[in-house]
């Protein structure tokens, strides 16, 4: 090597080193505060009632996505909340009851997570937590769950830098908090939103359902009528109606006699007998993809969901009674009926929600 080219080599990497150094000595921007509002997409649905003292903001919502996918949350650090609220299944789990890190299963079968927005009526199958901010701090402290401690949780996060600054962008300080977590899931919780399925196309105009599903769709919205069999219908709309197919109420739907009752629901929350056996309606979005159903999951399949209410009707002292009128003679559907009105369930299914990227897992 010529002692040019070496003498130019050598200079050449002088001033990368000091290039290199001087990068390294410059001060870092400091990490503040990020009040940037998050825009809330929600298509033909009527406005959300969103909270007026935990306002959406794009770091509020990325930093509740970081803890909904964090498994530090869990006593292991096996799971997450997203470990048992899978998107492909809807943000519900596809099992009957998940299995939390001490191997136990659940008491109840997990409910799908989207559209909180437009809940009014608490959360859990049976309302015990009023609002979203305490659902989302109550699976970690569950035993039957993610087992572990608010205290454990907050000190595993802040051992982490990348949690301080996250904090610091959404709340203005790196110190992190159980209500600081809660606000953050909770706004992120309120951004999953479904309103793209076939059935929304189809009120826009903007494609049509097919023979089937048509039929299917008026025997949904058809009231039951035992006086004239032939122009009764499924009776869904009832309980499922309205933009987001349910009715904000607590009903108990035959599920069980008083004697063969082992879960009494929302009368655990409100100590009232009349609440007994009764549990949050759950909307009918992407049903067919959150199987199974009921709050015990004990239904596989649509099909077994609408045998039960065509035939399978159980007497109770608390039972609605919509679904009461119906014991003796059932909905009068037939195994077409049953079919149509299956396939009018699947227009409900968003694909766009259950493939969204803004919902996947930040790491």
């Amino acid at each position: 090597m010529s002692k040019i080219k070496y003498l130019s080599i050598l200079f050449v990497s002088i001033l990368f080193a000091v290039a290199c150094n001087k990068n390294e000595n410059e001060p870092k921007d400091p990490v503040v505060i990020d009040e940037t509002p998050f825009t809330l997409e929600y298509g033909a649905l009527p406005a959300p009632n969103l909270p007026a003292d935990n306002p959406l903001t794009e770091q509020g919502v990325h930093l509740g996505k970081m803890l909904f996918y964090e498994t530090m949350l869990s006593k292991d650090g096996s799971q997450a909340c997203a470990s048992c609220h899978r998107q492909p299944d809807g943000f519900s789990d596809s099992t009957r009851f998940s299995i939390g890190v001490e191997m136990l299963p659940g008491g109840r079968q997990a409910m799908p997570i989207f559209n909180m927005a437009w809940h009014s009526n608490e959360f859990f199958w049976d309302g015990r937590a009023a609002l979203l901010r305490d659902q989302s701090l109550m699976p970690i402290q569950d035993p039957l769950e993610m087992n572990e401690t608010l205290e454990n949780v907050i000190a595993k996060l802040s051992d982490s830098q990348l949690y301080k600054d996250q904090f610091t962008r959404a709340f203005g300080s790196e110190e992190i908090t159980s209500l600081k977590m809660s606000l953050a899931m909770e706004q992120f919780m309120l951004t999953i939103v479904s309103h793209d399925s076939k059935y929304d196309q189809y009120i826009a105009g903007e494609t049509e359902l097919t023979e089937s599903e048509e039929r299917g769709r008026i025997l949904f919205e058809t009231e039951y009528n035992p006086f004239f069999p032939n122009d009764s219908g499924a009776d869904c709309a009832h309980c499922h109606g309205g933009a987001n197919f349910e009715n904000d109420r607590y009903m108990n739907n035959g599920l069980d006699t008083d004697a063969s009752m082992t879960d009494i629901g929302r009368e655990s929350v409100t100590n009232d007998p009349n609440d007994k056996g009764k549990f949050k309606v759950p909307t009918l979005r992407n049903v067919a993809v959150t199987a199974p159903y009921m709050h015990d999951g004990r239904f596989q399949t649509l099909e077994q969901v609408i045998d039960h209410y065509n035939e399978g009707i159980q007497q109770s002292a608390t039972a609605d009674p919509t679904v009461l009128n119906t014991k003796d003679t059932g909905l009068f559907l037939s195994d077409q009926d049953k079919e149509d009105l299956i396939n009018f369930l699947k227009t409900l299914t968003d694909n766009t929600f259950l493939t969204e990227p803004s919902y996947t897992t930040p790491f």
